[in-house]
């Protein structure tokens, strides 16, 4: 069989949600912001210092992923939600990781991040955000460091925790990374 067919096939089943297909909008809702909540306890678990800069930032975003890579291609999914902490809102949202280069792996990651103000959490709930490249940062920015333990500035006001099966890791590597609304959840 071809190989390009091979990774196109296992790349695209990326694209199909964890959540079965069938489920009621409410279900689907429920088993996202039960992933979620699963991001934020590994999350407190691997650096209990986060529990309060999650919970004293103007919001956060919780995400639950998997990712495969075959040969040349590779991909991911995810879903989450974003939470307005002012207010409660909570809007869905999905991930969607395209990437080029030799290798062969399946990851499932966790992704909680950190918005200081209302401004960056709006840009991210509305525009989405797109990644390129790779980034490792240290986890200590001038008086932030104590509350940012293990995160990862990745613009102004935002930060960056990601979660593997071995803990928190302190590299992040994104490539070709968009983050969106779920129209069909919200």
């Amino acid at each position: 069989m071809n190989r390009r067919i091979v990774v196109l096939a296992l790349t695209s089943s990326l694209a199909v949600p964890a959540i079965a297909f069938g489920a009621s909008k409410e279900e689907k809702q429920a088993e996202v912001r039960k992933a979620a909540q699963g991001a934020l306890a590994s999350l407190y678990k691997a650096q209990p210092s986060a529990r309060k800069a999650v919970e004293s930032a103007a919001g956060y975003a919780a995400f639950s992923n998997f990712g495969m890579k075959i040969l040349l291609a590779g991909g991911g999914s995810g879903e989450g939600v974003a939470v307005n902490n002012k207010n409660k809102a909570t809007t869905y949202m999905k991930m969607a990781e395209v990437q080029a280069g030799f290798g062969m792996g399946v990851k499932k990651f966790q992704l909680v991040w950190v918005f200081e103000n209302e401004t960056a959490l709006n840009d991210f709930i509305t525009s989405g955000w797109t990644f390129g490249g790779q980034t490792t940062a240290a986890a200590k920015a001038g008086d932030k460091g104590s509350a940012y333990q293990g995160a990862v500035a990745v613009g102004p006001g935002v930060w960056l925790y990601q979660l593997t099966d071995k803990g928190l890791a302190l590299e992040l590597t994104a490539k070709g990374t968009k983050y969106y609304k779920d129209d069909d959840l919200n």
